[in-house]
């Protein structure tokens, strides 16, 4: 703090006074870097943390995303439990490019993308979102908030993708045949997602992006390295209101259909969700916005099958939910057996369902 006074300032007034202009443009100061309890570092206090020995430690990345990670305005905290946490974050945004990498094995954009107004309505969702992250994260790096850049960027990894997304495409992924147009709409979101995110995230985590980049289709890639090629977004990926509303309603119906999934789990009524058959009562004006949709909430819930009814009286266990109005949930075992191929319990006794029969004879066609 002392170096406002002993340099910016003294070197503000020096510079104005001789050549009558500011000597930067710009300066960006920190406080001090001291340990995890607030304590300043030092030698004797044996609590000095050198970056040599946390790169050698923890690696270059986790110093860069811890340096990225803090608010700077205030002392800037560095301990090992800190460093322990930020290791963990960064493995689940390497594991998060590791699935988008790992599920565009055998996509080709140049003959396999799908035209945007082609796409299913959650995978044009999920890059409505990534633009909200684009225009929030191009925002903060332009303001020097590098701290928002990592809270937001793990944050859509973590609770967009890996919780969200990436979970409910795994159905359509693994058991839709190679080049159905289901399939190929979710990978050309997932090659979408990897070029926009890689590009987003190579100022901080360099070497990890480079990585990426390495094993990333070269299509409309003339450039070696990633540092090399310009920050994208989506424009043309504009939604109603109406649209990104139902969505984010789903997401929160989903959200209280989890609950009372674990609710059922902990009481031993269900073990995976698919293991679930979900009956839910829904108010007039949710119902009202979802209706097109109805057929698609057993995929988005993960569940083998939902019963939209009128009422659950008489149920045992139901689940009300405090932040939508109307909403019960009553789970109970799914009847029936497990189709060995998508894991979903249904009522006939071929060994496959016949979701998963249409799909193979298809592959046969």
């Amino acid at each position: 703090s002392d170096q406002h006074r002993g340099w910016f300032h003294s070197s503000l007034l020096e510079s104005v006074g001789t050549r009558g202009q500011a000597p930067y443009k710009t300066v960006l100061t920190h406080g001090y870097v001291v340990d995890g309890q607030g304590k300043k570092m030092s030698k004797s206090a044996g609590n000095v943390i050198a970056p040599q020995k946390i790169i050698d430690q923890y690696g270059a990345e986790i110093l860069r995303l811890w340096v990225a990670s803090e608010n700077y305005r205030e002392d800037i905290r560095i301990s090992h439990e800190i460093l322990k946490r930020l290791m963990e974050a960064y493995r689940k945004i390497r594991n998060t490019f590791r699935f988008l990498l790992g599920n565009l094995g055998d996509f080709d954009p140049a003959k396999d993308k799908v035209a945007y107004e082609d796409m299913y309505e959650i995978d044009r969702y999920i890059l409505y979102r990534f633009n909200q992250l684009y225009t929030r994260i191009q925002s903060a790096f332009e303001n020097f908030e590098f701290h928002i850049f990592y809270h937001s960027f793990y944050n859509f990894c973590v609770v967009d993708l890996s919780a969200f997304y990436l979970d409910i495409l795994k159905d359509r992924l693994y058991t839709y045949p190679k080049n159905s147009p289901g399939r190929r709409s979710g990978q050309t979101a997932l090659y979408s997602l990897l070029q926009g995110m890689v590009r987003l995230m190579a100022p901080v985590l360099s070497f990890t992006a480079e990585e990426i980049w390495g094993f990333m289709s070269r299509e409309n890639q003339d450039e070696k390295s990633v540092h090399m090629s310009s920050f994208i977004h989506f424009p043309e990926l504009s939604l109603e209101h109406a649209f990104v509303e139902k969505w984010k309603l789903l997401r929160d119906l989903k959200g209280e259909v989890s609950k009372a999934l674990e609710n059922s789990r902990r009481e031993k009524i269900i073990g995976h969700s698919l293991n679930a058959l979900v009956r839910l009562v829904l108010s007039e004006k949710i119902l009202s916005v979802l209706k097109e949709n109805i057929p698609d909430l057993k995929f988005i819930f993960i569940v083998s099958q939902v019963d939209i009814v009128d009422s659950l009286k008489g149920k045992d266990k139901v689940y009300a939910s405090d932040s939508l109005d109307g909403v019960q949930v009553a789970v109970s075992l799914m009847p029936g057996r497990k189709c060995e191929r998508c894991w979903n319990y249904y009522l006939e006794s071929s060994p496959i369902c016949p979701r998963c029969a249409e799909n193979l004879q298809e592959v046969k066609a």
